[in-house]
Order: structure tokens, then sequence, then C-alpha cells
């Protein structure tokens, strides 16, 4: 029988099917990055973007069409990585805001949501570019727009998936950096991985939808246990999906609670989104199973044997968990007592990679670090954290890399108690002159130009090798290479770094140069660097040459020309 409606179980199961689906491609799809780069990470992006929203679907198990399209839509836009990941969530976000306050989901509901969804991802990018993520999603959007009978949704919905592949495979013919490289857009790869697996659910395929639950974050005082001799030898755990959350009362609750109280120790009892998580050590696991099915279905049901297993779970001496207890309590009092004192009138958040890249912004006065890992693309909740940390009244985020300076604007804009502002660094080095040239007597919207205006005078690169073969503005790059990369494309390729950064400071290098800096990483020796610095100076013996370690993994060296 053919289905031409979606109810909010079908909608969810088609979300979940799309993240699932991409979570299972997700390096298949990094792999399409053009520049070969031991750090290509679309496909990780745009995954973690919508496991976040994928957990909080996932903690609404009875629920109807709005709730799961504010659970889509906010998880994604605080869990929004890199730039894919970001379209990707105002794609989601668009989508859900024409889906909300429906009881089902007809065929010119999903038109009109998927032109939504078009709308608000090309607003929230500034300079959208075609043969990318937009570009794909535009050609589903105008597949069900112009789809004609609207009442046969199964059909329109394998056109618009159809037409989307298509637009796909299209993607080189518009941007030729993709047909040199011999890829389609990684981006618009994403999308329609998601778009398959939400239509395999549609069409009623058996798909595996076991996420991980999210973790509730409960302050839970650990009390140490003898494994010598265990009172409750088994370990207890599972979920309780309530069959009505209107009736389950305080006292209810408190009836429940004091059940398992009775029942055993190390009780772990958590209530919320419908759900009631259970954590128990008891003789008796089977009456514990029994309580919870008197309040509605059980899932996550686990036993262990503490008996038997007590050699590999033993839990942490007492000292150290009243150390842990101390230091956590000391962290808490600590956060409290900076909420509560004044405001800063400015600070700084920058994005940074490796120990040394974070001393130096550290000396130069910036508030908050955002460790940004290997590929350096913390997410929209990462920044909203360090926002509400760095207590101030103006926030200048430096994002110092491409790839962030979306996410930094989403968390600008969803911020209403303080002023933020998104300085556009794309590199380590734009961050450190940035902040170098803020100036506390001029107004924030005085130093936001003025700081942008600065670095458009850095030129950066960043030396790594090559992960596999492939052609780029007329470069052949084998695998194993080592690559200079600027802020414009490859700017060298040879065999050694010394090399490489030679070749490419002929590139940067100009009349009005004055100084170069080096920053080497945790995979290149300081005496390396040092040797690499004198063979600057004695080509460029009227420029002043700095080596710095920087600590960052991939990249051998990360070097300005200012």
């Amino acid at each position: 029988m053919s289905v031409n409606t979606i109810d909010a179980s079908l909608l969810r199961k088609c979300f979940l099917a799309g993240a699932k689906n991409l979570e299972i491609k997700k390096e298949w799809i990094n792999e399409l990055n053009v520049f070969p780069v031991p750090d290509g990470d679309t496909g990780t992006n745009m995954t973690l973007t919508i496991m976040s929203a994928a957990n909080e679907v996932n903690a609404l198990p009875e629920a109807d069409i709005d709730q799961i399209a504010k659970a889509i839509s906010s998880g994604s836009l605080r869990g929004a990585r890199g730039n894919s990941g970001v379209i990707l969530s105002q794609l989601l976000r668009g989508f859900t805001k024409a889906i909300r306050d429906s009881k089902e989901i007809d065929g010119n509901m999903i038109s009109d949501s998927f032109q939504k969804a078009v709308e608000t991802a090309y607003k929230a990018v500034m300079k959208p570019k075609e043969g990318t993520i937009l570009t794909v999603a535009k050609a589903v959007a105008q597949a069900a727009a112009d789809y004609e009978d609207k009442s046969d949704l199964g059909a329109m919905l394998e056109t618009c998936v159809r037409e989307g592949d298509e637009a796909l495979a299209r993607t080189p013919d518009l941007l030729p950096v993709l047909k040199e490289a011999g890829v389609v857009d990684s981006g618009g790869q994403g999308l329609m991985v998601v778009l398959h697996g939400a239509l395999d659910a549609f069409n009623g395929l058996e798909i595996d939808l076991d996420f991980e639950a999210p973790e509730t974050h409960v302050n839970i005082a650990p009390q140490p246990i003898s494994t010598d001799n265990i009172e409750f030898g088994y370990c207890t755990e599972f979920i309780v999906k309530l069959d009505n959350e209107d009736a389950f009362t305080e006292e209810e609750e408190d009836n429940m609670k004091s059940y398992f109280l009775g029942l055993g120790d190390s009780l772990v009892f958590v209530v919320g989104d419908g759900m009631v998580k259970v954590h128990v050590h008891t003789n008796h696991p089977g009456k514990a199973f029994e309580k919870g099915l008197e309040y509605g279905q059980l899932t996550r049901m686990k036993v262990d044997n503490m008996r038997e297993e007590h050699q590999e779970k033993l839990f942490k001496s007492s000292v150290v968990a009243a150390a842990r207890e101390a230091e956590m309590k000391a962290k808490e009092e600590a956060e409290q007592a900076a909420k509560e004192a004044p405001r800063k009138e400015n600070a700084f958040i920058s994005v940074t990679i490796g120990d040394g890249l974070s001393d130096v912004f550290r000396e130069l006065g910036v508030d908050v670090l955002i460790e940004g890992g290997q590929t350096m693309n913390p997410s929209t909740e990462d920044m909203l954290a360090a926002i509400e940390k760095a207590h101030a009244e103006n926030v200048f985020i430096l994002p110092n890399n491409k790839n962030v300076i979306l996410a930094a604007n989403q968390a600008r804009d969803l911020v209403e108690d303080c002023s933020v502002h998104v300085i556009p660094t794309k590199t380590i080095p734009q961050g450190i002159t940035a902040v170098v040239n803020f100036v506390p007597e001029k107004s924030p919207e005085e130093n936001v130009e003025y700081m942008t205006e600065e670095i458009a005078n850095v030129k950066s690169g960043e030396v790594t090798y090559a992960v596999r073969d492939t052609k780029i503005d007329g470069i052949e790059i084998t695998s194993g290479d080592i690559m200079g990369i600027g802020d414009d494309g490859i700017l060298a390729v040879g065999g050694d770094v010394p090399s490489v950064v030679m070749e490419m400071l002929d590139k940067l290098v100009d009349e009005d140069s004055e100084l170069i800096s080096l920053y080497y990483g945790k995979d290149y020796e300081e005496e390396a660097c040092e040797e690499l610095a004198e063979l600057i100076r004695n080509k460029y013996p009227d420029l002043d040459v700095e080596e710095n370690p920087g600590g960052q993994p991939i990249y051998y060296i990360v070097l300005s020309v200012e």
C-alpha cells in the first residue's frame, strides 16, 4: 500500500535513517575533498552535525511533528561544524520550520519545506557558490516544485532524489577544481547520502537505527565499593520509555525511586524527556525490570555479574574519588564566581591547534582558547560555551580557519546578552595579527574594521603531505609528496620540507615584506626548523625571521609573511 503522507513516527524514522547512512559513509565522503591533505573532514563535520540532532530526536521516543522538528533544528544548529555542517544545519532548520504545527506532511508541504530549506541555507552563506551542496539542494527543491502529482508522495520523493543525484554528478562542470581533481562536491554527496537513507526508510526498508543514547550529565558522588565482599552482585541498567509522561507525577517518581533504593545500592535515577534511566546494584535484576514495566517499555537493558567480573571493573579508590569530587567542586565554585563577577569590557576567543600556538595566543592576552583538534572545526555549541566563559560585553572571535567562520557567525547570531564580533581570520597567522592590532581605545566596530584590514596584509602558508594522487591547478600531486598550501591554493610541491618552504617564499615575499614567522609542528624537529630559518636568513638577509614551537599536528610548518 502506498504511503502519501508522513506522520511523526515516519518522520522520525526517515531522519534517523538519513543520519545513520551519513555516519556509515562519512569516511568515503572525507576522501572526496579536493585537497589531498590528511585533515579532509567534510564527512566528519556533516556527521557530527546531524548526529547532534539525531541524539535530540532519539531522546523523544514519543513525540509529535513539532517536537521532532524543534529537536532536529536545535540539535543541528548547536552541533554544526565546518562549512558543510553549518549549511546542512541551515537546510534542516529551513525544512523543519515549514512542517511545524502539522499532524501529517503531504507532497505540497514537502515541496514547500524543501524550498524553505534552500532559501535558509543560501541566506546563511555570504557568497554562495554553485557546484556545491547548495546547488544539489536547489535541484532537489526544484524537482519537488515541478512535480505535478504531489498526491503520489513516494514517486515525487524518488524523482527528487534522482534529480539530486544528477545535479551532484554535474558539480564538476560548475567547479573546475572538482573536475581537475576527478571528484564530485563532497558536501553535495553528504546531502544525497542523507536523502537516500531517508528515502529507504520511507519505502519501508529495514534499517538499523540503534544510535547510542545521549549522555545525561548528572553529578553523582562516587561511592567506593569493596570488590572483595560485594553485597549486591548484579549491576543492572535500563531505560523506561514512559507510557504516560503526564501521569508520572512527582509522587510516582518518589515511589519508584524508593523501591529501587530498597532493592540495592549505587542507585542512579534520572528522569527527563519521557524516559527514566535506572542504574542499580542489586541481587534481583528481574525485580528491577518488573518494576520498570509497570510504567512503560524497557530498552537498553544490561546486567553485569560483578562477582565474576570485578577484576575488570574495579572502581577507583575512595581517595581518588574524594580528590576528584573536591576538584569538581572547586571547578564549579570557580565557574559560579566567574559568572557572578562583573563582565569585562572586551574579550577574545581564538580557535587554536597545538600547545605552542596556544601559548602564543595566551601570551597575547586571548581569554578563551578552543582547541580545534586536527581538523580545527569546533561546533557552534563550542563557540557558545566559549562566549559564555569569556563573560564580556564585547566578544571577538578568531576562527583562524575558513571552515570555521560560518560556525562562529552562527553562534554570534544565537547570542543575545552580549555583542559578538567575528573577525574573518582564515589562518593562525591572521589570528595572531588580528589580536596584536587590537586597540583598546577604539570602539568595537572600529576594531573590527581595523583588524580586518590588517589581516589582509598577512600571507600565510602551511606545509603538509599528500594522502592521495590528484591534480590541482595543473600541478600533479602524488601520495606522499610534501605540499605547500597558501591562502589561495597550492604554492609548491616537492620531496622535502625545506625545498617546499623556499619555493613558497619565492611566491610570497615581495618588496614590502619585513617579517617571516615559522611555527614548527609536533612532527618537525626544532633543530630542523632552526636550519630552515638559517636558510631563509641567508636568502632574505633584509627580513627578520622568527621560529616558534607550534606543536600542531599534520602540518610540519605553518608560516606567515608580513
